[in-house]
């Protein structure tokens, strides 16, 4: 935005929201700045207009996956979204599926928590820990894929845009297979594919994707969740094939 032009008059259409209440939509008018991402619009809207709207950050630089919402019917993060990439009107929402806290703020803890329980992500070891032992070297090629893995900030994004869990609650979504991906690869994990396929070899897991790939598609880290749902098919078809 040059010095000369005027800056633009921007309307955030927000449905406001609480548990037990009927959802409505209200409009906020802001001028915008340059570089304005929504999460400074929505601090501004906090700070000068309405100090009720409820919305979640703590970073503000994509890490920490707190401000995923949708944007224009879009699952994304406010944080890393500008303003000047979007119309003069802008539509958020809460993330569906979630538990609803209030506005723009759901519970994505209380998932995470729950799809981590059900499918044991942590190292799984026949030896017991020794803290003072020295870490056992990894190939760098190793630690790199698991660490690409690994980038996944559970934003919530690739559930909130995945149709099969519009359609069934119990199933892991990408970002449970992704986890499966990512201790599968590990070395000092001792589990077998067999007892992989106890975790995911079902409608609930990796066979009840419907390769939409809307989770694929809405990654704000751009993990590769096409290739690794299809790996882990492919992984998990020649164990219940046994």
């Amino acid at each position: 935005m040059s010095a000369a032009a005027k800056p633009r008059s921007l309307t955030l259409r927000i449905l406001r929201s609480a548990p037990g209440e009927a959802p409505r939509w209200q409009d906020f008018s802001i001028e915008e700045g340059e570089g304005m991402t929504l999460f400074i619009a929505l601090n501004e809207v906090r700070q000068n207009l309405d100090p009720s709207l409820q919305f979640d950050f703590v970073c503000r630089a994509g890490i920490c996956g707190s401000c995923g919402m949708l944007i224009d019917g879009r699952p994304g993060l406010a944080c890393r979204t500008l303003t000047k990439d979007l119309g003069a009107t802008i539509t958020l929402a809460p993330l569906p599926v979630f538990e609803l806290i209030g506005d723009l703020s759901v519970n994505t803890g209380k998932w995470m928590r729950g799809t981590a329980e059900r499918l044991e992500t942590w190292i799984h070891s026949q030896q017991e820990p020794d803290l003072t032992a020295v870490e056992a070297p990894m190939e760098p090629v190793l630690a790199e894929a698991i660490y690409e893995l690994d980038r996944c900030i559970e934003c919530g994004c690739c559930v909130a845009g995945c149709g099969t869990l519009r359609m069934r609650e119990d199933f892991v979504g990408a970002i449970g297979l992704n986890k499966i991906a990512r201790f599968r690869l590990d070395p000092r994990d001792a589990r077998s594919d067999e007892d992989f396929y106890e975790l995911i070899g079902d409608d609930t897991g990796v066979f009840g994707c419907m390769s939409l790939l809307g989770c694929h598609d809405v990654c704000p880290k751009g993990l590769p969740l096409q290739t690794q749902i299809a790996f882990l098919r492919r992984k998990m078809a020649v164990v219940g094939l046994k």
